[in-house]
């Protein structure tokens, strides 16, 4: 038998096209934004059990496919093929069935439909997460198809709710805790869904707060009788920031992984009860997120930030004021303005991967033989979970064939080329640990 390339060929257009477009095609009900929109990820995992049951032990064939569902209408799919030497194994991970929302009116095209344009793959979900999903298929497809005979198992997850982490027990972490996946824990997982091509080695961790500000809400023709929670709260958040830099500067391991930013801290929405342009209100809400590098602590993160907000409602005097009659106080009437902090519960810790492990070793090499060059990289955005499999003892690397620049963004694609590279990338990271 030749080499694994050679069994297994390059990425088949016509298959992966074709299955690609029927994910794409459901990507609509696949949207992730509870409460408004929650997907059923069980329509994607159709299509891809319809492209490898015919590979499966069910049918004769050497793939064991699993379905597995905490909810219903939202299942994972777990594939393996098996290898002859046991404990030996590899793993793609983390390609999600789930989409972050899209508006077809700000689109150029049908985002929930594949269009081609030339070797651009086009519709929400191309780069992150669908289109990995189509190729980690294609990739368990051929192996059901042509039986190569491996040293190494090697297994595919597929997950649901990645998109969304404030509902728990549907997706990955569901099955780590279910223990379905402590076996990846003997070889390199390899978590497919980031993008451009190169080993990203590090991700942010993430906490989304919510500052609220409580003041008077008093006619704007007599601001002295009022509290303005609008001017309390841009004061107070400035104040924070500038606490947040000086407290957490660059972290002196930043530049081992590359990170394009250091840690941040920044409001992203805006939210006050209305009313009439002449009504001061007597409340507003800044709601924002902390990226920040997972050389950080969570914990450590919100508990200064607790500390801030603390420190500012027992000194409101002190805060800067917007004019003459601006103020946070009004003795006479024994009235403060207040802030209160809070946070999501779901807050995501980064991960730096193992640069001395096998798998980042592989994962380097694989890359600069099939795309030219190697060079990882960090990022302070999140990927949910993947720092609890760390955590729990599995190495884990992470990669991606989608283009950074239309991550979550409106008219999302992918480039099939990129994906073709992809698809290589993984048979050298097999064939490599078939090696050792």
């Amino acid at each position: 038998m030749g080499s694994l390339k050679e069994v297994i060929g390059k990425l088949e257009k016509e298959n992966f096209v074709s299955l690609l477009t029927k994910i794409i095609g459901e990507v609509k009900h696949v949207q992730n934004n509870p409460p408004e929109l929650i997907p059923k990820e069980d329509r994607v995992a159709r299509h891809v059990l319809d492209s490898l049951l015919p590979f499966s032990t069910s049918s004769g064939g050497p793939l064991i496919v699993n379905h597995v569902s905490y909810t219903e209408g939202r299942g994972n799919v777990i594939v393996e093929y098996p290898g002859t030497v046991p404990g030996k194994i590899v793993s793609f991970v983390g390609c999600h069935m789930d989409v972050v929302t899209a508006n077809p009116q700000d689109w150029d095209f049908d985002p929930f439909s594949l269009s081609i344009d030339g070797d651009k793959l086009r519709g929400r979900g191309t780069t992150d997460c669908l289109g990995h999903v189509a190729l980690v298929t294609e990739l368990m497809r051929r192996l059901g198809q042509t039986k190569p005979k491996l040293k190494s198992t090697v297994v595919a997850v597929f997950i649901a709710n990645e998109e969304n982490s404030s509902v728990l027990g549907i997706g990955v972490d569901a099955l780590v805790k279910d223990g379905l996946l402590d076996k990846l824990k003997e070889g390199p997982l390899f978590w497919i869904d980031t993008a451009d091509k190169q080993p990203c080695i590090g991700t942010g961790g993430m906490i989304a707060w919510k500052l609220r500000a409580t003041g008077k809400l008093f006619h704007s023709g007599i601001a002295n009788k009022a509290i303005n929670p609008l001017e309390l709260i841009m004061e107070a958040l400035k104040e924070i920031q500038l606490r947040f830099y000086r407290d957490f500067p660059p972290h002196p391991k930043e530049e081992v992984y590359g990170f394009a930013t250091p840690s941040t801290m920044k409001p992203t929405q805006w939210s006050y009860p209305g009313g009439g342009i002449n009504q001061i209100p007597a409340e507003c809400t800044v709601s924002g997120d902390v990226r920040f590098v997972p050389l950080l602590k969570n914990t450590d993160v919100a508990k200064k930030l607790q500390e801030y907000v603390d420190d500012i409602n027992a000194n409101i005097e002190k805060l800067d004021t917007r004019g003459p009659v601006s103020k946070y106080v009004l003795p006479d009437e024994n009235l403060r303005g207040r802030l209160t902090i809070s946070f999501d519960e779901s807050m995501m810790s980064g991960v730096a991967c193992n640069l001395e492990s096998r798998g980042f070793h592989v994962l380097c090499k694989a890359t600069e033989e099939v795309v030219g060059h190697v060079k990882p990289y960090s990022i302070t955005g999140s990927l949910p979970l993947i720092r609890e499999l760390q955590d729990e003892g599995f190495d884990v690397q992470t990669a991606g064939y989608g283009l950074l620049a239309t991550y979550h963004a409106k008219n999302e694609y992918c480039l099939f080329s990129d994906m073709c590279q992809g698809f290589q990338v993984f048979l050298s990271i097999i064939s490599q640990l078939e090696e050792d």
